[in-house]
């Protein structure tokens, strides 16, 4: 069964997914809508498919089966709502709305036209994040006590684009925040407690995002997001045992766990030989074609959501944002 794609909207995001999808071999690209035919026309001599110059003549096409929309946050449920309306399954890019009660609604709607939804998490569906979930929630490494996750960088670009205007719901803690969050909720379970503290931008968007965290079992976790500067990109977690490192933790590179051991002395303890954490399974492309790969296995097995991407994931993680943007008085004008 070969999973038909139309992509919604042709920017950054939508030509890095084309070039995944490509790369799997049970889907293709059959369709692209913009609200410009000129920008579907060049994305379709690219990446292949039919271009329509409206996202009702997209959803329209009866070769679609998924939907994939890449349009800016505040935008997602108007769009999601119209693939779900002309009867195609969706893949929505993070975070699914600008707030609880929106993405409440998309899953809403997802039930009631009897349509696949997914949030477009890709971290939750890379080959190295599963790999690490699932061995470290066996006790492969020992119980976790810390975790620290920091995602951030400099964003160059006028007040109108989306990553700055509020309108489309700029934000360090959707656009970049989602990705520590996400990252922590799959590896140590829903948070009990978070709190955050920020730096707002005069136009009342946050800049930099400081977040902490208790979670289950009293582990508690560091998370930061950054708009105005260049972070490691990495995450740790510190357990009884030793310690776990990855790079670029939402699409790991490299992951590893550094035991530590008794030295010679009381209380002496030295990290060991690194071992490095690898998946069965490679990584394609960017990454991005693995949530292509786990859509189409859950329409093939006719699932309405993934279980690598609950809906109950999704809203749990979007309401802890809404959470913390009231402790750093964001607010969205749509909201």
């Amino acid at each position: 069964m070969t999973t038909s794609w139309g992509i919604l909207a042709t920017g950054k995001i939508a030509q890095t997914f084309a070039r995944d999808l490509a790369l799997v071999p049970d889907a293709e690209l059959v369709a692209v809508g913009s609200r410009r035919l000129g920008a579907a026309q060049a994305f379709a001599s690219e990446h292949g498919g039919t271009p329509y110059g409206s996202y009702a003549e997209l959803v329209a096409d009866p070769e679609v089966d998924v939907v994939y929309v890449a349009t800016p946050h505040a935008l997602h449920l108007a769009d999601a709502r119209l693939a779900l309306e002309a009867g195609k399954h969706v893949l929505c890019e993070k975070p699914l709305t600008l707030d609880t009660a929106d993405a409440e609604e998309m899953v809403r709607l997802a039930g009631q036209h009897d349509r696949f939804l997914m949030e477009a998490m890709w971290t939750a569906c890379h080959p190295t994040v599963r790999a690490l979930r699932e061995r470290l929630q066996a006790g492969e490494f020992g119980t976790p006590r810390h975790l620290h996750a920091e995602l951030g960088f400099r964003v160059e670009a006028p007040p109108e684009d989306r990553m700055l205007n509020p309108a489309l719901g700029a934000s360090a803690l959707l656009d970049m925040g989602i990705y520590p969050l996400a990252f922590a909720h799959l590896m140590l379970g829903e948070a009990a407690e978070l709190h955050a503290v920020g730096d707002l931008s005069t136009g009342g968007i946050d800049l930099d995002v400081a977040i902490t965290g208790r979670y289950p079992g009293g582990v508690l976790a560091t998370m930061t997001a950054s708009m105005t500067s260049w972070s490691s990109r990495r995450a740790s977690i510190a357990t009884d045992c030793g310690r776990i490192d990855a790079d670029d933790f939402h699409h790991p590179t490299r992951v590893t766990f550094t035991p530590y051991v008794q030295a010679e002395g009381n209380w002496v303890f030295e990290p060991g030989e690194p071992v490095l954490i690898t998946p069965d399974e490679p990584v394609v492309g960017q990454g991005y074609a693995h949530e292509i790969v786990e859509v189409g296995r859950c329409l093939r097995e006719g699932l309405r959501e993934s279980p690598l991407v609950p809906h109950a994931q999704t809203l749990a993680i979007m309401r802890q944002m809404d959470a913390l943007r009231a402790q750093l008085g964001v607010r969205f004008p749509a909201s």
